[in-house]
Protein backbone atom coordinates (compact mmCIF):
# COMPACT_ATOMS: atom_id res chain seq x y z
CA UNK A 1 0.00 0.00 0.00
CA UNK A 2 1.47 3.52 -0.82
CA UNK A 3 4.57 1.53 -1.97
CA UNK A 4 6.01 2.33 1.78
CA UNK A 5 8.45 -0.61 3.29
CA UNK A 6 7.87 -1.89 6.62
CA UNK A 7 9.66 0.52 8.60
CA UNK A 8 8.42 3.58 7.00
CA UNK A 9 5.20 2.53 7.68
CA UNK A 10 6.35 2.08 11.58
CA UNK A 11 8.13 5.54 11.46
CA UNK A 12 4.22 7.20 9.87
CA UNK A 13 2.52 5.23 12.90
CA UNK A 14 4.95 6.08 15.69
CA UNK A 15 4.55 9.84 14.31
CA UNK A 16 0.90 9.52 14.03
CA UNK A 17 0.36 8.12 17.61
CA UNK A 18 1.86 11.37 18.72
CA UNK A 19 -0.09 13.86 16.94
CA UNK A 20 -3.16 11.88 17.25
CA UNK A 21 -2.62 11.77 21.52
CA UNK A 22 -1.15 15.42 21.09
CA UNK A 23 -4.49 16.42 20.15
CA UNK A 24 -5.98 14.11 22.22
CA UNK A 25 -4.19 15.78 25.38
CA UNK A 26 -4.98 19.60 23.92
CA UNK A 27 -8.92 18.25 23.74
CA UNK A 28 -9.75 17.55 27.10
CA UNK A 29 -10.17 20.75 28.66
CA UNK A 30 -12.84 21.72 25.82
CA UNK A 31 -14.83 19.00 27.06
CA UNK A 32 -14.72 19.26 31.05
CA UNK A 33 -14.61 23.39 31.10
CA UNK A 34 -18.64 23.09 31.71
CA UNK A 35 -17.80 20.72 34.98
CA UNK A 36 -14.12 21.52 35.56
CA UNK A 37 -14.30 25.71 35.66
CA UNK A 38 -17.10 26.43 38.35
CA UNK A 39 -15.72 23.11 40.28
CA UNK A 40 -12.22 25.08 40.99
CA UNK A 41 -13.95 28.35 41.17
CA UNK A 42 -16.58 26.85 43.67
CA UNK A 43 -19.78 28.08 41.73
CA UNK A 44 -22.64 25.75 41.31
CA UNK A 45 -22.51 23.55 38.12
CA UNK A 46 -24.96 25.22 35.43
CA UNK A 47 -25.89 28.20 36.95
CA UNK A 48 -25.37 31.65 34.88
CA UNK A 49 -22.17 32.47 37.19
CA UNK A 50 -20.95 28.86 36.25
CA UNK A 51 -21.64 29.55 32.40
CA UNK A 52 -19.91 33.00 32.13
CA UNK A 53 -16.84 31.68 34.24
CA UNK A 54 -16.68 28.63 31.65
CA UNK A 55 -16.85 31.19 28.47
CA UNK A 56 -13.73 33.41 30.11
CA UNK A 57 -12.02 30.36 31.34
CA UNK A 58 -12.12 28.28 28.54
CA UNK A 59 -11.23 31.79 26.12
CA UNK A 60 -7.92 32.37 28.37
CA UNK A 61 -7.10 28.63 29.37
CA UNK A 62 -7.02 28.28 25.49
CA UNK A 63 -4.98 31.56 24.82
CA UNK A 64 -2.14 30.25 27.40
CA UNK A 65 -2.54 26.76 25.50
CA UNK A 66 -1.76 28.75 22.30
CA UNK A 67 1.13 30.50 23.99
CA UNK A 68 2.67 27.52 25.06
CA UNK A 69 2.36 25.18 22.16
CA UNK A 70 3.96 28.51 20.31
CA UNK A 71 6.72 28.35 22.91
CA UNK A 72 7.00 24.86 22.59
CA UNK A 73 6.87 24.37 18.81
CA UNK A 74 9.64 27.15 18.01
CA UNK A 75 11.71 25.52 21.03
CA UNK A 76 11.64 22.27 20.03
CA UNK A 77 11.81 22.61 16.58
CA UNK A 78 15.29 23.93 16.75
CA UNK A 79 16.25 21.50 19.38
CA UNK A 80 14.68 18.63 16.55
CA UNK A 81 17.36 20.22 14.20
CA UNK A 82 19.67 19.68 16.68
CA UNK A 83 19.15 16.65 18.64
CA UNK A 84 17.65 14.65 15.59
CA UNK A 85 13.63 14.04 15.44
CA UNK A 86 13.64 10.98 17.39
CA UNK A 87 14.89 12.01 20.72
CA UNK A 88 12.70 15.55 20.14
CA UNK A 89 9.62 13.44 19.88
CA UNK A 90 10.11 11.16 22.53
CA UNK A 91 10.54 14.44 24.44
CA UNK A 92 7.58 15.67 23.64
CA UNK A 93 5.49 12.95 23.87
CA UNK A 94 6.22 12.33 27.44
CA UNK A 95 6.08 16.16 28.56
CA UNK A 96 2.56 16.52 27.23
CA UNK A 97 1.81 12.98 29.10
CA UNK A 98 2.62 14.33 32.37
CA UNK A 99 1.50 18.21 32.12
CA UNK A 100 -1.96 16.83 30.99
CA UNK A 101 -2.35 13.94 33.63
CA UNK A 102 -1.29 16.66 36.22
CA UNK A 103 -4.50 18.58 35.95
CA UNK A 104 -6.16 15.98 37.64
CA UNK A 105 -4.65 17.46 41.07
CA UNK A 106 -5.31 20.82 39.89
CA UNK A 107 -6.49 22.29 43.73
CA UNK A 108 -7.52 25.89 41.86
CA UNK A 109 -7.62 27.33 38.30
CA UNK A 110 -4.11 28.94 38.88
CA UNK A 111 -2.74 25.53 39.35
CA UNK A 112 -4.33 24.15 35.82
CA UNK A 113 -3.28 26.72 33.85
CA UNK A 114 0.01 25.93 35.20
CA UNK A 115 -0.46 22.52 34.44
CA UNK A 116 -1.93 23.08 30.47
CA UNK A 117 0.77 25.53 30.30
CA UNK A 118 3.63 22.74 30.79
CA UNK A 119 1.77 20.25 28.85
CA UNK A 120 0.97 23.02 25.91
CA UNK A 121 4.86 22.70 25.76
CA UNK A 122 5.42 19.37 24.93
CA UNK A 123 1.95 19.82 22.56
CA UNK A 124 3.60 22.33 20.23
CA UNK A 125 7.19 20.86 20.17
CA UNK A 126 6.12 17.21 19.00
CA UNK A 127 4.38 18.61 16.14
CA UNK A 128 7.30 19.72 14.21
CA UNK A 129 9.45 16.82 15.07
CA UNK A 130 6.96 14.20 14.07
CA UNK A 131 6.06 15.80 10.48
CA UNK A 132 9.68 16.86 10.01
CA UNK A 133 10.20 13.61 10.68
CA UNK A 134 8.06 12.00 8.09
CA UNK A 135 8.94 14.06 5.67
CA UNK A 136 12.56 12.79 5.66
CA UNK A 137 11.25 8.98 6.09
CA UNK A 138 8.88 8.95 3.47
CA UNK A 139 9.94 8.10 -0.73
CA UNK A 140 9.24 11.76 -2.62
CA UNK A 141 6.47 10.14 -4.54
CA UNK A 142 4.41 9.34 -1.50
CA UNK A 143 5.50 12.44 0.55
CA UNK A 144 2.04 14.26 0.30
CA UNK A 145 0.06 11.11 0.39
CA UNK A 146 1.68 10.00 3.60
CA UNK A 147 1.79 13.36 5.29
CA UNK A 148 -2.01 13.44 4.95
CA UNK A 149 -1.97 9.76 6.59
CA UNK A 150 -0.46 11.53 9.53
CA UNK A 151 -3.17 14.14 9.82
CA UNK A 152 -5.61 12.09 10.03
CA UNK A 153 -4.59 11.50 13.63
CA UNK A 154 -5.92 14.93 14.53
CA UNK A 155 -9.48 13.78 14.40
CA UNK A 156 -8.45 10.59 15.79
CA UNK A 157 -7.31 11.96 18.91
CA UNK A 158 -10.43 14.44 18.58
CA UNK A 159 -12.66 11.28 18.39
CA UNK A 160 -11.05 9.36 21.32
CA UNK A 161 -11.67 12.69 23.55
CA UNK A 162 -14.74 12.84 22.79
CA UNK A 163 -15.08 8.75 23.54
CA UNK A 164 -13.08 9.13 26.94
CA UNK A 165 -14.99 12.37 28.06
CA UNK A 166 -18.37 10.60 27.35
CA UNK A 167 -17.61 7.20 29.05
CA UNK A 168 -16.50 8.66 31.84
CA UNK A 169 -18.61 11.77 32.66
CA UNK A 170 -21.79 10.76 30.06
CA UNK A 171 -21.67 7.00 31.32
CA UNK A 172 -19.30 6.14 34.59
CA UNK A 173 -20.23 9.52 36.48
CA UNK A 174 -23.22 11.47 35.35
CA UNK A 175 -24.38 12.37 38.69
CA UNK A 176 -20.96 13.65 39.91
CA UNK A 177 -19.51 16.40 37.41
CA UNK A 178 -17.57 17.63 40.05
CA UNK A 179 -15.17 15.10 40.24
CA UNK A 180 -15.53 13.14 36.55
CA UNK A 181 -12.91 15.65 35.06
CA UNK A 182 -10.26 14.51 37.17
CA UNK A 183 -10.27 11.40 36.03
CA UNK A 184 -11.05 12.46 32.56
CA UNK A 185 -7.66 14.43 32.82
CA UNK A 186 -5.63 11.11 34.26
CA UNK A 187 -6.55 9.51 30.90
CA UNK A 188 -4.02 11.67 29.96
CA UNK A 189 -1.17 9.61 30.58
CA UNK A 190 -2.01 7.02 27.86
CA UNK A 191 0.43 8.56 25.60
CA UNK A 192 3.34 7.77 27.51
CA UNK A 193 3.05 4.29 26.16
CA UNK A 194 3.68 6.13 22.35
CA UNK A 195 7.01 7.18 23.47
CA UNK A 196 8.00 3.29 24.01
CA UNK A 197 7.16 2.91 21.21
CA UNK A 198 9.25 5.50 19.60
CA UNK A 199 11.67 4.70 21.77
CA UNK A 200 12.30 1.18 20.54
CA UNK A 201 11.80 0.83 16.71
CA UNK A 202 12.10 4.28 15.50
CA UNK A 203 15.94 5.70 14.59
CA UNK A 204 16.61 9.04 13.10
CA UNK A 205 16.38 9.84 9.29
CA UNK A 206 19.28 9.07 7.25
CA UNK A 207 19.18 12.97 5.45
CA UNK A 208 19.22 14.11 8.98
CA UNK A 209 22.12 11.83 10.02
CA UNK A 210 24.33 12.73 6.81
CA UNK A 211 24.69 16.31 7.65
CA UNK A 212 24.16 16.12 11.00
CA UNK A 213 27.36 17.51 13.10
CA UNK A 214 28.70 18.62 9.74
CA UNK A 215 27.26 21.98 9.18
CA UNK A 216 25.97 25.37 11.64
CA UNK A 217 23.29 24.70 14.03
CA UNK A 218 19.97 26.63 12.45
CA UNK A 219 19.67 29.73 13.96
CA UNK A 220 15.82 31.64 14.24
CA UNK A 221 17.05 34.15 12.52
CA UNK A 222 17.89 32.66 9.27
CA UNK A 223 14.58 32.11 8.89
CA UNK A 224 14.74 36.19 8.07
CA UNK A 225 17.36 36.41 5.65
CA UNK A 226 16.41 36.72 1.85
CA UNK A 227 16.58 33.54 0.95
CA UNK A 228 14.34 32.14 3.40
CA UNK A 229 11.92 35.16 3.99
CA UNK A 230 9.64 34.45 1.51
CA UNK A 231 8.95 30.83 2.20
CA UNK A 232 9.02 32.59 6.44
CA UNK A 233 6.14 34.98 4.79
CA UNK A 234 4.43 32.36 2.92
CA UNK A 235 4.03 29.81 5.97
CA UNK A 236 3.25 32.54 8.53
CA UNK A 237 0.06 34.07 6.81
CA UNK A 238 -1.20 30.43 6.23
CA UNK A 239 -0.95 29.33 9.43
CA UNK A 240 -1.88 32.56 11.40
CA UNK A 241 -5.37 32.06 9.69
CA UNK A 242 -6.24 28.69 10.10
CA UNK A 243 -4.99 28.79 13.35
CA UNK A 244 -6.91 31.53 14.60
CA UNK A 245 -9.76 30.36 12.90
CA UNK A 246 -9.32 26.63 14.40
CA UNK A 247 -8.42 27.49 17.68
CA UNK A 248 -11.87 29.18 18.08
CA UNK A 249 -14.03 27.20 16.85
CA UNK A 250 -12.50 24.31 18.30
CA UNK A 251 -12.64 26.23 21.93
CA UNK A 252 -16.09 26.94 21.97
CA UNK A 253 -18.10 24.33 20.05
CA UNK A 254 -18.46 22.16 22.60
CA UNK A 255 -19.67 25.01 24.68
CA UNK A 256 -22.18 25.97 21.88
CA UNK A 257 -23.17 22.37 22.02
CA UNK A 258 -24.02 21.65 25.91
CA UNK A 259 -25.96 25.08 25.75
CA UNK A 260 -27.68 24.00 23.09
CA UNK A 261 -28.21 20.84 25.20
CA UNK A 262 -29.73 22.88 28.47
CA UNK A 263 -32.14 24.83 26.36
CA UNK A 264 -33.71 21.48 25.27
CA UNK A 265 -33.31 20.01 28.41
CA UNK A 266 -34.74 23.36 30.10
CA UNK A 267 -37.94 23.34 27.55
CA UNK A 268 -38.29 19.42 28.45
CA UNK A 269 -37.78 19.81 32.12
CA UNK A 270 -35.92 17.31 32.42
CA UNK A 271 -34.18 16.97 36.06
CA UNK A 272 -30.22 17.56 36.55
CA UNK A 273 -28.39 14.18 35.96
CA UNK A 274 -31.07 13.68 32.86
CA UNK A 275 -29.85 17.14 31.40
CA UNK A 276 -26.15 16.26 32.31
CA UNK A 277 -26.47 13.30 29.74
CA UNK A 278 -28.08 15.06 27.20
CA UNK A 279 -25.12 17.76 27.63
CA UNK A 280 -22.48 14.81 27.36
CA UNK A 281 -24.55 13.23 24.35
CA UNK A 282 -25.05 16.16 22.62
CA UNK A 283 -21.46 17.26 22.94
CA UNK A 284 -20.94 13.87 21.73
CA UNK A 285 -22.86 14.27 18.40
CA UNK A 286 -21.46 17.74 17.58
CA UNK A 287 -17.46 16.43 18.28
CA UNK A 288 -18.30 13.40 16.27
CA UNK A 289 -19.44 15.03 13.11
CA UNK A 290 -16.34 17.43 13.24
CA UNK A 291 -14.30 14.33 13.63
CA UNK A 292 -15.75 12.98 10.37
CA UNK A 293 -15.44 16.12 8.55
CA UNK A 294 -12.41 16.90 9.66
CA UNK A 295 -11.02 13.23 8.61
CA UNK A 296 -12.54 13.37 5.32
CA UNK A 297 -10.95 16.98 4.53
CA UNK A 298 -8.06 15.80 5.76
CA UNK A 299 -7.67 13.52 3.13
CA UNK A 300 -8.66 15.60 0.65
CA UNK A 301 -6.21 18.06 0.82
CA UNK A 302 -3.66 15.67 -0.34
CA UNK A 303 -5.96 15.17 -3.75
CA UNK A 304 -6.80 18.34 -4.20
CA UNK A 305 -3.07 19.60 -3.78
CA UNK A 306 -1.44 16.96 -5.96
CA UNK A 307 -3.98 17.71 -8.49
CA UNK A 308 -4.92 21.46 -8.81
CA UNK A 309 -1.89 22.85 -6.54
CA UNK A 310 -1.04 24.37 -3.17
CA UNK A 311 -2.53 28.18 -3.90
CA UNK A 312 -5.92 26.62 -5.17
CA UNK A 313 -6.06 24.25 -2.21
CA UNK A 314 -5.78 26.99 0.43
CA UNK A 315 -7.91 29.24 -1.23
CA UNK A 316 -10.74 26.65 -1.98
CA UNK A 317 -10.52 25.55 1.76
CA UNK A 318 -10.54 28.93 3.25
CA UNK A 319 -13.62 29.64 1.23
CA UNK A 320 -15.44 26.91 2.21
CA UNK A 321 -14.45 27.67 6.21
CA UNK A 322 -16.14 31.07 6.02
CA UNK A 323 -19.42 29.97 4.23
CA UNK A 324 -19.30 27.11 6.72
CA UNK A 325 -19.08 29.16 9.54
CA UNK A 326 -21.61 32.29 8.90
CA UNK A 327 -24.11 29.55 7.37
CA UNK A 328 -24.02 27.66 10.99
CA UNK A 329 -24.19 30.24 13.23
CA UNK A 330 -25.78 33.17 11.05
CA UNK A 331 -29.10 31.43 10.11
CA UNK A 332 -31.54 30.39 12.49
CA UNK A 333 -31.31 26.39 12.85
CA UNK A 334 -33.12 23.82 14.80
CA UNK A 335 -30.30 22.72 17.55
CA UNK A 336 -30.67 18.67 16.19
CA UNK A 337 -29.86 20.04 12.62
CA UNK A 338 -27.27 22.68 13.69
CA UNK A 339 -24.98 19.45 15.79
CA UNK A 340 -24.81 17.54 12.45
CA UNK A 341 -23.85 20.84 10.51
CA UNK A 342 -20.77 21.33 12.70
CA UNK A 343 -19.50 18.34 10.05
CA UNK A 344 -18.86 20.92 7.64
CA UNK A 345 -16.68 22.87 9.33
CA UNK A 346 -14.32 19.89 10.68
CA UNK A 347 -14.29 18.91 6.73
CA UNK A 348 -13.24 22.79 5.95
CA UNK A 349 -11.58 24.68 9.26
CA UNK A 350 -9.98 21.46 10.55
CA UNK A 351 -9.51 19.63 7.14
CA UNK A 352 -7.18 22.34 6.41
CA UNK A 353 -4.60 21.57 8.57
CA UNK A 354 -3.94 18.15 6.88
CA UNK A 355 -2.20 20.41 4.24
CA UNK A 356 0.64 21.89 7.10
CA UNK A 357 2.20 18.37 7.59
CA UNK A 358 3.75 18.52 3.78
CA UNK A 359 3.25 22.31 2.60
CA UNK A 360 5.38 23.62 5.45
CA UNK A 361 8.59 21.05 5.75
CA UNK A 362 8.52 21.48 1.77
CA UNK A 363 9.44 25.43 2.15
CA UNK A 364 13.07 24.68 3.68
CA UNK A 365 16.20 22.81 3.18
CA UNK A 366 17.06 19.82 5.64
CA UNK A 367 18.83 22.04 8.17
CA UNK A 368 16.12 24.46 8.94
CA UNK A 369 13.27 22.30 8.06
CA UNK A 370 11.95 21.32 11.83
CA UNK A 371 12.85 25.41 12.90
CA UNK A 372 11.07 26.67 10.04
CA UNK A 373 8.24 24.14 9.84
CA UNK A 374 8.01 24.88 13.77
CA UNK A 375 8.36 28.39 13.71
CA UNK A 376 5.57 28.98 11.08
CA UNK A 377 2.87 26.55 12.75
CA UNK A 378 3.56 27.81 16.33
CA UNK A 379 4.59 31.27 15.84
CA UNK A 380 1.42 32.15 14.62
CA UNK A 381 0.08 30.98 17.75
CA UNK A 382 0.91 33.79 19.63
CA UNK A 383 -0.93 35.89 17.15
CA UNK A 384 -3.79 33.49 17.70
CA UNK A 385 -3.79 33.61 21.41
CA UNK A 386 -5.45 36.75 21.56
CA UNK A 387 -8.58 35.26 19.55
CA UNK A 388 -10.05 32.84 21.88
CA UNK A 389 -9.64 35.20 24.93
CA UNK A 390 -11.65 37.68 23.24
CA UNK A 391 -14.08 35.47 21.84
CA UNK A 392 -14.24 33.61 25.57
CA UNK A 393 -14.55 37.40 27.13
CA UNK A 394 -17.33 38.55 25.03
CA UNK A 395 -19.87 35.46 25.38
CA UNK A 396 -19.48 35.87 29.04
CA UNK A 397 -20.47 38.91 29.31
CA UNK A 398 -23.98 37.55 28.58
CA UNK A 399 -23.43 33.97 29.64
CA UNK A 400 -25.44 32.28 27.21
CA UNK A 401 -24.59 29.67 24.10
CA UNK A 402 -26.54 32.25 21.89
CA UNK A 403 -23.55 35.07 22.82
CA UNK A 404 -21.01 32.52 22.02
CA UNK A 405 -22.90 31.71 18.68
CA UNK A 406 -23.29 35.61 17.72
CA UNK A 407 -19.77 35.56 18.29
CA UNK A 408 -18.52 32.37 16.39
CA UNK A 409 -20.25 34.02 13.46
CA UNK A 410 -17.53 36.52 13.13
CA UNK A 411 -15.44 34.71 12.99
CA UNK A 412 -16.45 33.00 9.97
CA UNK A 413 -14.92 36.53 8.54
CA UNK A 414 -11.51 35.39 9.35
CA UNK A 415 -10.90 32.81 6.76
CA UNK A 416 -11.29 35.61 4.16
CA UNK A 417 -8.02 36.71 5.28
CA UNK A 418 -6.19 33.75 4.35
CA UNK A 419 -7.66 34.24 0.43
CA UNK A 420 -5.79 37.63 1.06
CA UNK A 421 -2.40 36.44 1.53
CA UNK A 422 -2.83 33.77 -1.33
CA UNK A 423 -0.84 35.94 -3.63
CA UNK A 424 2.14 35.50 -1.07
CA UNK A 425 1.90 32.16 -1.49
CA UNK A 426 4.67 29.80 -2.39
CA UNK A 427 3.56 27.00 -4.78
CA UNK A 428 5.51 23.79 -3.89
CA UNK A 429 3.83 21.45 -6.65
CA UNK A 430 6.13 19.21 -8.34
CA UNK A 431 8.59 20.39 -5.96
CA UNK A 432 11.02 17.72 -4.09
CA UNK A 433 12.69 18.95 -0.64
CA UNK A 434 15.54 20.44 -0.77
CA UNK A 435 18.84 18.97 1.24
Amino acid sequence: MLGLSRYQWTVLFAAWLGWGFDLFDFILFNYVAPNCVPTLLNLTIGSPEAKAATFYWTGVMTSVLLLGWAIGGVMFGKLADRIGRTKTLLLTILIYSLGTASCAFAPNIWILMLCRFLASLGIGGEWAAGVTMVAEVMPEKRRVEAAALLCTAAPAGHFLATCVNFAIAGMLLPQSPEVSWRYIFMCGLIPAVVAAIVRLFVKEPEVWLKNAGKIAPPRIRELFNPENLPATISGLLLAITAIVTGSICGSFIPVVAAGLAQSVALERSLDATATQVLIEQWKTIASNCLTLGSLIGTLLTAVVAKLLGRKIMFSLYFFLSSAAILIIFGLSIPPEVQLYLFFFIGLSVFGIFGSFSYYLPELFPTRLRATGSGFCYNAGRVVAAAGPFLVGYLASQESSFSSASVTLFWVGFLPLLGLAAIPWTIETKGQVLAD
